[in-house]
Order: C-alpha cells, then structure tokens, then sequence
C-alpha cells in the first residue's frame, strides 16, 4: 500500500514540476504566481487524499460484516406462545369442572365392580356380565348423542353436517348390536370397539374440547374397557375351572 501511494505522489509532483515550470518562468518571482501555484497544489493533493479507490479500512470491515451476516428479515422468528394457548397445555384433570368429574368417576363404578366382585368370590355370574355389557352399550350410545348435542347449537365451532351427526350414529349402532350377540365375549368386545371409536371422534376429530375433557375421556375409556376385558378373563378362567372341578368329579365317580 506505501509503495503505491509512494508512487502516485512522485508522479503527481514531477507533474506539477513539468507544468509549473514555464509558469514560473514566465511570471517571475511574482507573489500572485506563487499563490496561485499554493492554491492549485493544495487542490491537487486534497483531490488525491479524497480519491475513492483509497477507502479507509473501516469501510472495507463494514462491508465484510455485511456479506458475512444474514438480513434480519431471513432469519426464523418463532412467534411467542399466546398465554390463553399455554394455559390451554397446562390444563389437567384438577381444572375439570368438580360435577363433571364426579359424574364421570361414579359412572366407572358399574364397570369395575363387577370383575372384581366376581374375582373376590371366585364366580361367574352370567346375567352380572350381560348387565356390565348393557351399561356399556348405553355408555357408548350416550357418548354418540353428546356429538349431536355438540354441533347443533349456533355458536358451536362443529357443524352440524354429515360427517359430524353421522359419526354420533356410529357407536349406538354398535351398541345395539352388542345386545343382539348371545355370547356375552361377542357383546363386549363389540361396546369396547364402539367405545373406542367414540373416543377417537371426542379426541381427533372435535378439537375444540377442553383439555380436562380430553384427558377424562382418555383415562374413562382405558377403565371401561380395561373392566370389559377382566370381565372376560375372569370368565374364562372361572369356565375352566369349573370344567376341571366337573371332570374331577366324574373321574371320582
């Protein structure tokens, strides 16, 4: 860079010398001459000092900056979670309003008393496992008709279409097709598949539930179920035994 700027300055003044020269001879000593020839010096070497292909280093280290970083308009911004939807995530069962959760406990109650009174006295009651079976069913088509409870009204963000009021109609037919099985194993498996599809219409289909509501369906559902399927294995286990008992005793007689 000093070698350069060396040179550009020894250029200029043998210049200024070759053309100052006649100049000087022509006007002598003359003080207007040596003004004039100051001012035109002074011209000159400011215009050098300003030249644009001598820009300062802080320039050259801006524009560098600038290449090396990115615009603030490309970056990601994650917008901020509005305090309503991060209340929304917080919500659990103790946010339930108490008379819902308190229904909804006392409605599990049929469901697993009797697996675990027929497993405590070591019986299967036939006509206790139809009637577990019936409560099921009535469970699923009351779950069925709160669909169509939920889209029916004006305000409400579920439309009352085809769609809506024709998945509410799925889980009674199912019900009542559980009552239409003379096996009580059919029965129940068959109100466990209409609860199980009630549930995925409340849970990913309706998102507009509550989050308490969610999570009381979620748990009452594995407990119904969960109650339907005991039933059945203590059915099994108490019908075998029994044929054993039964065998038994014809071998002894």
């Amino acid at each position: 860079m000093f070698p350069l700027i060396q040179r550009c300055c020894f250029n200029t003044s043998f210049r200024l010398q070759k053309l100052t020269a006649p100049r000087l001879l022509l006007c002598g000593r003359n003080e207007t001459a040596w003004s004039s020839l100051s001012l035109w010096l002074q011209r000159d070497v400011c215009h050098l000092t300003r030249s644009p292909s001598l820009k300062p280093a802080s320039v050259y280290s801006a524009q560098l900056q600038a290449f090396h970083t990115s615009h603030p308009v490309f970056k990601k911004k994650t917008p901020p979670e509005s305090e309503a939807e991060a209340q929304k995530h917080k919500e659990s069962l103790k946010d339930a309003p108490k008379p819902a959760l308190y229904l909804s406990l006392g409605g599990l109650i049929p469901f697993v008393a009797v697996p675990l009174a027929m497993a405590i006295q070591g019986t299967y009651y036939p006509e206790a496992a139809f009637a577990q079976v019936t409560y099921g069913a009535v469970t699923a088509s009351f779950l069925g008709g709160m669909r169509w409870g939920f889209a029916l009204p004006e305000n409400s963000p579920a439309k009352p279409d085809w769609l809506n009021l024709a998945n509410g109609t799925i889980p009674p037919l199912l019900a009542w097709q559980a009552l239409l099985f003379r096996d009580v194993t059919q029965g129940a498996l068959m109100v466990v598949m209409a609860l199980g599809i009630a549930l995925h219409y409340d849970v990913a289909l309706l998102p507009p539930y509550p989050r308490w509501f969610k999570i009381l369906r979620v748990w009452g559902t594995v407990v119904m179920a969960l109650s339907l399927l005991a039933t059945l294995t203590v059915k099994l286990i108490l019908e075998e035994q029994g044929r054993e008992g039964k065998s038994k005793l014809q071998n002894r007689s």
